[in-house]
């Protein structure tokens, strides 16, 4: 039996390296990739939809139609007059990845302006998913805005999950940083952090204290994602290591985490088991892994059971 998943957040033009050293145009962010990588992995019965804000110009127009031809709703996207989407590009090094943003004025940052739209959105889904991007992304008061909405779907039994996806320049400051993403923990009920980078941002010495603080803001299960390490899920009773697929030419990392997070999150909604869940989702990031840019075309995962 389906149901609705909506994704919300920001999603980009992408400019990302060609096998011939030529620049692809491409359309990516973090939610929104993990809403294509939830797609390829659930069943038509569940639909996949995207809630952001877009421009009324021609490159918005044809982001929405990218999207809706890959299956993904935007019925609930925003169109908002002169706006137009934010760009990024990805500069790769051995398979590692930096990026270069232009997104100040991006139609994104006013997702949440509309108090009401982002409710009718919210409750017209079963589950939903969204970043520390997006809560970086708006002003403090459609922040608050939408972690309202988000804890009032957890209090009414939906699954919120959560990617702390913590990037400090986007922040006014860490302290800044630190307060939102704690916020975001509590709207939350599965919250979904890289170790590397909450090492680095919050201190801590161990994927047990991540756990630990992410479960004390409220979340009913973390699943930390430790790279070639593997992935460690915490419910408060145990917590289990889950093996990485070990690859031996990686391409290109950048949606490395994003399709953890969507393949875990469609095996998880269809067969309640984290452990094979973050298992079938390290083997999708394993193939992610060996191909350019943030989307993988959804024939070249087929394969993967």
């Amino acid at each position: 039996m389906g149901g609705r998943f909506l994704s919300i957040g920001e999603c980009m033009v992408e400019l990302s390296q060609a096998d011939d050293g030529h620049l692809r145009k491409g359309f990516a962010g973090d939610t929104f990739n993990t809403a294509w990588y939830a797609r390829a992995c659930l069943p038509a019965d569940w639909s996949i939809d995207y809630f952001t804000a877009l421009g009324d110009d021609a490159m918005s127009d044809e982001m929405v139609a990218f999207m809706g031809g890959a299956g993904i709703g935007t019925e609930s996207i925003r169109r908002l007059r002169g706006k137009t989407p934010g760009l990024y590009m990805i500069n790769l090094k051995d398979g590692e990845r930096s990026f270069s943003y232009w997104r100040d004025s991006s139609a994104a940052r006013q997702l949440a302006a509309d108090g009401d739209a982002l409710r009718t959105a919210i409750e017209a889904s079963d589950v939903l998913y969204f970043s520390g991007i997006t809560l970086a992304i708006l002003s403090r008061e459609d922040a608050f805005t939408l972690l309202a909405e988000l804890r009032r779907a957890k209090a009414a039994g939906k699954l919120v999950a959560f990617d702390p996806n913590l990037r400090p320049r986007l922040w006014s400051s860490l302290d800044a940083m630190h307060t939102m993403i704690a916020e975001g923990g509590r709207a939350a009920t599965l919250v979904m952090p890289s170790f590397d980078d909450e090492a680095a941002h919050f201190g801590d010495d161990s994927i047990s204290a991540t756990i630990r603080r992410y479960r004390q803001y409220g979340a009913a299960m973390v699943v930390v994602k430790n790279g070639p390490d593997g992935a460690t899920i915490g419910d408060g009773t145990d917590e289990t290591l889950v093996p990485a697929i070990k690859v031996v030419r990686v391409i290109d990392t950048t949606s490395a985490g994003d399709s953890f997070n969507g393949a875990f999150l469609a095996h998880y909604l269809q067969h309640k088991d984290a452990v094979a869940a973050a298992g079938f989702a390290a083997k999708i990031a394993a193939k992610v892994i060996q191909e350019y840019g943030a989307l993988v075309a959804p024939e070249k995962l087929k394969s993967v059971k």
